[in-house]
C-alpha cells in the first residue's frame, strides 16, 4: 500500500515537471513570436507610411493599417486551418 502511494507520488511529480517544462517552452516561443510580430508591425507601418504619404498619425492611415493587417491575418488563418484539416 505504501509502495503504491510512493509510486503514484513519483509518477505525478514527473507529470508535473513535464507539464511545467512544456508550458515554459510554450511561453518562451510565444514571447519570441511577439517580438517577431512587433518587428513586422514596425516594418509594415513604415511601408504604409512610405506608400501612402499622409500626414503622420492621421486616423486614415491607422484605419488603412488596421484593414490591411486584418485581411492578412484572416487569410493566413484560413490557409493554416485548411492545412491543419488536411493533415488530420
Amino acid at each position: 500500500m505504501l509502495d503504491n502511494i510512493k509510486e503514484e507520488i513519483k509518477k505525478e511529480t514527473t507529470n508535473i515537471k513535464t507539464e511545467i517544462r512544456q508550458k515554459t517552452f510554450g511561453y518562451i516561443l510565444t514571447a519570441f513570436g511577439l517580438v517577431a510580430a512587433l518587428a513586422w508591425n514596425d516594418a509594415i507601418t513604415n511601408l504604409i507610411n512610405y506608400l501612402f504619404p499622409f500626414e503622420k498619425n492621421t486616423i486614415v492611415i491607422k484605419f488603412v493599417y488596421a484593414l490591411i493587417i486584418t485581411f492578412v491575418v484572416v487569410f493566413i488563418s484560413i490557409y493554416l486551418t485548411k492545412i491543419n484539416s488536411k493533415e488530420k
